[in-house]
């Protein structure tokens, strides 16, 4: 399975991006996918998920609102809009994909151990 996240870029606070990862892989639907961050010195940190059948999206509490995972089953591509981003948005998002299922609020889904594949990122800057 490879990702390859694109779509970032430079943005004033109050913008928005949208960023796209495309998987190619030949069973798209046997992968549950999410966006992280990363910016240098801090843990990786889970953005939001969303499972096979694109039915269930799981976010943390502090993303509620401005950001919306999407999936395309068919052209094997997963979305992430971003609204009213913040100087603190800014990081390297990364795209990943883990062959398991997890029911509502399950925490597991926001752990990276729980995701074996890896795109290689794409960087978002939000200015002041």
């Amino acid at each position: 399975v490879q990702l390859q996240a694109s779509g970032g870029g430079l943005v004033q606070a109050g913008g928005s991006l949208r960023l796209s990862c495309a998987v190619s892989t030949r069973d798209f639907r046997q992968y549950g996918l999410a966006w992280f961050r990363q910016t240098p010195g801090k843990e990786r940190e889970f953005v939001v998920g969303i499972n096979k059948s694109g039915d269930k999206t799981y976010y943390p509490d502090s993303q509620k609102g401005r950001f919306t995972i999407s999936r395309d089953n068919a052209k094997n591509t997963v979305d992430l809009q971003m609204n009213n981003l913040k100087p603190e948005d800014t990081a390297v998002y990364v795209c990943a994909a883990t062959p398991y299922s997890y029911t509502d609020h399950d925490p597991q889904v926001q752990s990276e151990y729980e995701y074996d594949f890896w795109g290689r990122g794409t960087q978002v800057t939000v200015s002041s």
